[in-house]
């Protein structure tokens, strides 16, 4: 495998619609100006941004071998994304979610617990691990139920086992009250971990991010960024602390914003950013995707994050 970055995650079809007024379940039928087909899961969504972005980029997934997954794997091999090690399965149904989306832009969604998204394995990953890029994703923890805590642990330790490989990981929602005692195992071998807000004080406790950031430190990450939404982020490595304001953007939909915001944070590693500048460039990615429905919104090119981000690095 010969890619800049390697992609570990969900591969599946999202239908948007939105804005969508909470009255919809009372009043059986509402309108919704937006309503869109396209392409999600974590991983595919982190790889497509990269892909727009110039980033060689493979996916390590899993689909079904029925419609959805024939067209999310022609998307991808559209995208220039390697699906060599996307496992298509028979007999699988792949994910589909259904996004909907309200008037400030956040996000609600209608999922099948038995498809694809909630399949991957460490038997779709192993194989592959040797020849994994030397920039390595994975997104997220607590999206698939197979790979649990003791699954991620052996996973990211034979990761890891290539000197110089830089291991990232993004983070969803704990979904069995896992605190961050019990993810000591996988944390000690992240190089940078990439939660929100919300996620992190389910793990710790503590509201306050810069101090979530700290004990995501204590148990071994190399560096933490804290998403925070509209705020912007927080970052720690080392000694350094700070904090990255964004753009002022109204969402139009925020499915998509953290994946493509660590999608940026990885760009910006591949071109030798600091942790700061990296943050300013996932910021300015994040902030485009926002601005229009679907997980990558707005985003058309490298030259518009620049753009964006020009604009975002004269008021820090």
């Amino acid at each position: 495998m010969n890619n800049e970055v390697t992609i570990i995650g969900a591969a599946i079809m999202d239908i948007a619609a939105g804005p969508v007024p909470k009255e919809l379940f009372t009043k059986g039928s509402v309108p919704a100006n937006k309503m869109k087909m396209s392409y999600g899961g974590d991983a595919l969504n982190e790889a497509t941004v990269l892909s727009i972005l110039g980033v060689d980029t493979s996916l390590i997934s899993v689909v079904g071998d029925d419609e959805i997954g024939n067209k999310v794997l022609a998307y991808l091999n559209d995208k220039g994304i390697s699906t060599d090690n996307v496992t298509v399965t028979k007999g699988m149904t792949t994910g589909m979610n259904i996004v909907l989306s309200d008037n400030e832009g956040e996000r609600y969604f209608i999922t099948n617990p038995e498809s694809s998204l909630r399949k991957l394995s460490l038997e779709h990953i192993l194989p592959y691990v040797d020849d994994l890029s030397d920039i390595v994703s994975f997104a997220s923890i607590f999206v698939s139920p197979m790979l649990g805590i003791t699954e991620m642990a052996q996973l990211f330790a034979k990761i890891k086992e290539k000197p110089g490989r830089i291991l990232i990981s993004d983070m969803t929602t704990a979904k069995n009250g896992e605190k961050v005692d019990d993810l000591k195992d996988v944390l000690k071998h992240i190089d940078y971990l990439i939660p929100n807000e919300r996620e992190a004080k389910l793990l710790t406790g503590e509201a306050d991010p810069i101090k979530n950031a700290r004990i995501f430190s204590e148990y071994g990450v190399k560096a933490v960024v804290i998403k925070c939404g509209k705020d912007g982020c927080v970052y720690k490595v080392g000694d350094e602390e700070g904090f990255v304001k964004t753009d002022a953007i109204e969402a139009v939909d925020t499915t998509g914003a953290g994946d493509s915001f660590v999608a940026g944070f990885i760009y910006g590693l591949t071109k030798g950013m600091d942790i700061k500048d990296c943050c300013v460039f996932a910021n300015s990615v994040a902030s485009l995707v926002i601005e229009d429905i679907g997980t990558t919104g707005n985003l058309r090119s490298l030259e518009q994050v620049l753009q964006r981000k020009e604009s975002l690095s004269t008021r820090i």
